[in-house]
């Protein structure tokens, strides 16, 4: 897991710079999903799979995360990775 907290205003401070999450479904077209959060906003993300239900049980589908072109501005963000080191 993963948590984005996002310290810029878009529209203000940055333009362009929306979250991406692509999911790569099997034997299907990757669905992608674009997010535009506000300053203050937190996501909160998979960084690797997620589970889905399927005709057979629940399976796993592969996640891809990303930030589209900044096209003027800064935009900053404060990433927190969550994972299980041992």
């Amino acid at each position: 897991m993963q948590a984005v907290i996002v310290l810029s205003q878009p529209g203000e401070d940055f333009e362009g710079g929306e979250f991406v999450l692509v999911e790569q479904r099997p034997r299907a077209q990757s669905k992608a999903m674009v997010l535009k959060p506000r300053k203050g906003d937190l996501l909160m993300f998979t960084t690797n799979f997620r589970p889905v239900a399927g005709s057979r049980g629940y399976h796993r589908v592969n996640m891809r995360h990303g930030v589209s072109e900044i096209t003027s501005g800064n935009r900053y963000t404060l990433g927190i990775i969550f994972h299980d080191a041992q």
